[in-house]
């Protein structure tokens, strides 16, 4: 990813959801990066303006999709195979 333009595809709160969600781009086939200003993750309350997960210029559309779909099929939210009752 050296000399490439990059762009954030998504800004989380906690750098966990951020590797969960450079995790799913990975798997598939999409190379991403993880910028925050938290001191190497030594000093997480630094964070200030979120934690950005950053791919290519080219692969933003892709990630976008990917992000998407893995969100939406995310157990939770009354999801009765997640053992949580809907509203």
């Amino acid at each position: 990813m050296v000399d490439e333009e990059l762009v954030a595809v998504r800004t989380y709160l906690t750098r966990i959801d951020a590797e969960l969600a450079r995790t799913a781009l990975e798997a598939g086939g999409i190379e991403s990066m993880i910028r925050s200003d938290d001191a190497g993750g030594l000093r997480p309350h630094l964070w200030m303006g979120g934690i950005a997960l950053l791919v290519r210029q080219e692969d933003l559309e892709r990630a976008e999709r990917l992000l998407t779909e893995v969100e939406s099929a995310a157990p939770g939210d009354g999801d009765p195979e997640a053992g949580e009752p809907r509203e």
